[in-house]
């Protein structure tokens, strides 16, 4: 084996055991989010020493998945966009769902954690994007303007948040969970029941779960 293939190969199994890593503790601490990296470092098989290699704390670890799972959000939600300012806050609701459910645990660690500051600027433009739909709602009648569109942007994401909480609790399915992050969200904006559940069932292709398995 010459010199430079030596060189290459521990790097190859150094990021294969970091991948390793990350994919034990984003299974682990979904199902347990207080999961010791011990645990971690166990079902990734490998050893402690191993782990403290790549990530000397627990912290460091939860900090790595926090930033990998606020770009994976951020990269679905450009993915789709809809003309429509109320049509275009159902779709965010559905785009970001889909990205956390599977991870809900971790999530809620991360949004009612110190990391929530972390990922700020990742999610930022989600943010923005909310803003700027609430305004434009405000402007066409279909969205409350009794508030500053920024406080409106905020009561969306709080109404996430809450689906998120509630999901944990109850178990919701990955459907369940979807169709009430849109009902929340956009009763956040203003809309009656009447009118969201009108909207979500008016723009099934693109909102519904069976469309996008």
């Amino acid at each position: 084996m010459t010199t430079a293939a030596r060189a290459r190969a521990p790097r190859r199994d150094a990021a294969s055991n970091r991948e390793a890593l990350l994919e034990a503790a984003r299974t682990i601490l979904n199902r347990d989010p207080e999961a010791s990296l011990d645990t971690i470092a166990v079902t990734a098989g490998l050893t402690r020493r191993a782990v403290y290699g790549h990530f000397p704390s627990r912290n460091t670890l939860l900090a790595e998945l926090a930033d990998r799972g606020a770009a994976r959000v951020a990269a679905a939600v450009d993915s789709a966009r809809a003309e429509d300012p109320v049509l275009d806050i159902a779709l965010l609701g559905r785009l970001v769902w889909d990205e956390v459910e599977h991870v809900r645990a971790m999530t809620r660690v991360v949004v009612h954690g110190p990391l929530r500051e972390r990922i700020g600027p990742v999610l930022g433009p989600i943010h923005e994007r909310l803003v700027t739909d609430a305004e434009h709602a405000a402007r066409l009648g279909s969205g409350r303007d009794d508030l500053p569109a920024e406080l409106v942007a905020r009561l969306i994401e709080g109404a996430a948040f809450t689906v998120l909480d509630e999901s944990a609790r109850a178990d919701l399915s990955r459907t369940e969970g979807r169709r009430l992050v849109i009902l929340a969200g956009l009763g956040a904006l203003g809309l009656s029941w009447r009118e969201a559940h009108a909207l979500l069932e008016a723009n099934r292709t693109l909102l519904d779960a069976e469309a996008h398995p």
